[in-house]
Parts: C-alpha cells; structure tokens; sequence
C-alpha cells in the first residue's frame, strides 16, 4: 500500500499492487487494474519510487513463527 494524495489534497492510501500505468498529462493520472482512474497530486516518478519500495518491502517482511499448537 502507499499513501498518496487527491487533488483535493485528501491523503488516501492505494493498493499499489493494482496499478495498471501512470501517465503525466500533466497532473498524474493512475489507472487501476479495475479500469478506475485516480489523479493524484504526486509525480509520475514520485508514484513509482512509493510502488517499488512498496514492492522492495512487501517481499523483505517475514513470516511470523508458527505456533506450537496445544
């Protein structure tokens, strides 16, 4: 997930792993696997470095140990 802000200024938090593609024209325009749009106050770029870090970090978490059942 990465946090992410509405035009409006409205802080929201999106499933990065539903991004379809980011466009600049100029405001940054982020299309969902869903077909939905979102515009968002952040950069293309900005918007990518939050989706690869999310992805970085979604991946390096670990599992938490197993408990003895009983």
């Amino acid at each position: 997930m990465i946090k992410l802000t509405r035009l409006d200024g409205e802080p929201f938090i999106l499933n990065a792993d539903l991004i379809r593609y980011v466009e600049a024209r100029p405001d940054t325009f982020i299309t969902l696997t869903t077909g939905e749009r979102v515009v968002v106050t952040e950069t293309m770029d900005e918007v990518l470095q939050r989706a690869i870090r999310y992805q970085q970090v979604k991946h390096l978490i670990p599992e938490p140990p197993c408990r003895p059942a009983g």
